[in-house]
């Protein structure tokens, strides 16, 4: 069992350098994190990456014909399967791009695009529970491409779709892990109340390995109950790591608006620590450059 909460102090004002404003040196600290964490073999140095062939793809869920992205890196395989789950924001561009990047590292990625099978619109406030289904037949479509391997499943969900993949993990018996950015995990239809101080029941169910990452800028909501639902698997006795970013904010990994380093920093740390994680949840080696 793994908790590790990554935390970089600022210096007091009053010992700050001639010259160095607060926020200056909260640059430096970050960046002196990532050194470190190199220096640590937390991230792997380098950029590298496997050519892929990339389709668009439809898989039935009921009536409903759900259009997703599948990303399969060039070669015999079999290659490892990861279904990679969208949030509020729907499958758009930036996202996509997340999910070239995790596919490149060697994996075979599904990204459904749960929204437009329904037509919902971007940014919905209610959740649909018939999306679940939806999101849940692709790891039954995983299992008809060929070269991959889809009797275990990892499962990656940003914000809402942590919700999602958190539903799988106790639900399939094929998901043998889960990663979260950022993951909403209480029902968004559920009461104010029970958001705020309550997460998710499927939590005491909840067996399989997970790596759970949030920045420290956002929500405070959102980054306490990400540290507690990790806190209470770890009491259970799950396997968990929780990273919180320093100077990061929500959808460190994609957004594009007043972007900070500590965003830049946890979206290339997050992608090393997700490869690493899935790497020991499908018992590879091939792929880790620590």
């Amino acid at each position: 069992m793994l908790t590790r909460v990554l935390r970089v102090p600022l210096l007091p004002a009053r010992l700050l350098p001639p010259g160095r404003s607060a926020g200056r040196v909260r640059e430096i600290s970050l960046k002196l994190a990532l050194l470190l964490s190199v220096g640590q073999g937390l991230v792997p140095s380098g950029g590298w990456g496997v050519e892929l062939v990339e389709r668009r793809v439809e898989y039935a869920s009921g009536d409903v014909q759900v259009p997703a992205l599948l990303l399969v890196p060039k070669g015999p395989g079999p290659h490892a399967a990861v279904l990679y789950i969208h949030g509020r924001s729907g499958l758009n561009d930036r996202v996509l791009e997340q999910a070239r990047r995790l596919a490149a590292r060697g994996f075979a990625v599904l990204a459904p695009d749960y929204h437009t099978g329904r037509f919902i619109a971007e940014m919905p406030i209610e959740h649909d529970p018939a999306t679940e289904k939806d999101v849940g037949r692709g790891l039954d479509y995983l299992k008809t491409v060929p070269g991959v391997r889809a009797e275990k499943v990892a499962v990656v969900g940003l914000s809402r779709g942590g919700y999602h993949a958190a539903l799988l993990a106790v639900r399939r018996p094929e998901v043998a892990g889960v990663v979260g950015y950022y993951p909403h995990l209480a029902s968004p239809n559920a009461p104010e109340p029970v958001q705020v101080y309550r997460y998710m029941p499927e939590v005491e169910q909840w067996k399989v390995p997970a790596l759970l990452m949030v920045g420290d800028q956002d929500h405070q909501l959102r980054r306490e109950q990400v540290v507690r639902v990790a806190e209470r698997l770890k009491e259970r006795g799950v396997a968990v790591e929780v990273v919180v970013y320093p100077g990061a904010h929500r959808a460190f990994d994609f957004r594009r608006n007043m972007r900070t380093v500590g965003d830049d920093l946890a979206r290339e740390d997050a992608l090393n620590r997700t490869v690493r994680f899935l790497n020991r949840v499908f018992g590879d080696k091939g792929r880790e450059r620590d």
